[in-house]
């Protein structure tokens, strides 16, 4: 693990980030607005904006991939507060875009026991901000009450898992926490700001005959009928509005105003700077210092804001609605 001083942190400075589109059989062929991209053949469900493949596209390290520069210069990037064991020297978080045409698969994810028990470095909990949502657009977040694991076998057997569902209504600027454990299924008329865990194992239980690999026994095993999982009430501030604070990451939506300092972006009581990522939800934004270019983030970008990054201001550019997303880590639980 590299330690970068202070000194070289222009190198560090807020780097804009190239989604990385993936295929998925109940995706969407077109993105727009959100991405000027539309499917040549098979659709696109998911724009991974944080993924390990991920590569910068401004800034001193463009096109170097995520997951080379949190193995170089992982302090640098996270902060002391960050884990030192080498297997945790890696972005703690996979941020996406859900575009759902159709229904995914009623899916389950392990917690972190369950991922070290089959060798795996982490669990997945996450959380769904909807960016937006049709009307009488649904998601599938946790069991019924009362519903046990004998009825959850008997539903996929019969096709009828969907009746031990929990379904909620979505709007936009809903914010869903979905900790592992959670029966869960995102289904059509949303865009979704999904922030999870950096890992990417679902275990599905149930696919609507898509022919695709079930998980049956690891989806049992991990399920848990009861879980915290639904929507999150926000808690609304001076400056800024706090979608989720869990174990594993922070949401905010952060007001910008004209301008705004970096140094007032980090709330109340937080510990040492550390990683930010700043996404553009609505309108733009452009990140700008003394000591780097600026960087003009559209509808839909990201940066990356190193835990050594010099001080810069963020500018409303019209209609911003900024989303600011921190990691937690073990001791700040």
């Amino acid at each position: 693990m590299a330690i970068l001083s202070q000194s070289s942190s222009s190198e560090w400075a807020p780097f804009r980030i190239a989604p990385s589109f993936s295929e998925r059989v109940w995706g969407c062929q077109d993105l727009r607005p959100w991405y000027d991209k539309i499917a040549e053949a098979e659709p696109i469900g998911e724009a991974w904006l944080t993924g390990d493949h991920c590569l910068a596209m401004s800034g001193a390290h463009t096109g170097q991939a995520l997951g080379e520069l949190f193995a170089e210069a992982a302090e640098a990037l996270l902060g002391p507060a960050a884990p030192r064991s080498s297997e945790e020297s890696a972005s703690p978080l996979l941020i996406k875009v859900i575009f759902a045409r159709e229904k995914l698969s009623v899916q389950v994810h392990p917690d972190d026991d369950m991922a070290h028990k089959y060798g795996d470095p982490r669990g997945k909990t996450e959380c769904w901000y909807a960016l937006a949502a049709e009307p009488g657009a649904q998601v599938a977040c946790g069991l019924k009450p009362g519903v046990t694991i004998d009825q959850i076998k008997e539903g996929i057997e019969t096709g009828t898992l969907e009746k031990s569902l929990n379904l909620l209504d979505m709007v936009p600027g809903d914010m869903v926490f979905v900790d592992a454990g959670t029966v869960h299924a995102i289904w059509p008329g949303s865009i979704l700001l999904e922030t999870q865990q950096n890992c990417d194992l679902t275990y599905r239980m149930y696919d609507y005959g898509r022919g695709r690999e079930l998980h049956i026994k690891k989806s049992l095993e991990a399920t848990r009928l009861v879980t915290r999982a639904g929507k999150v009430p926000a808690k609304v501030l001076a400056d800024r509005t706090i979608l989720v604070e869990g174990d594993y990451f922070r949401v905010e939506r952060i007001t910008v105003a004209g301008s705004r300092a970096s140094s007032s972006l980090p709330g109340e009581g937080e510990p040492a700077p550390g990683l930010q990522y700043l996404f553009v939800a609505g309108g733009a934004a452009r990140i700008s210092g003394p000591d780097f270019e600026a960087v003009e983030l559209p509808m839909g970008g990201i940066v990356a804001v190193p835990a050594v990054s010099p001080e810069f201001a963020v500018e409303n550019l019209g209609g911003l609605e900024l989303m600011r997303i921190t990691p937690r880590w073990p001791e700040e639980k």
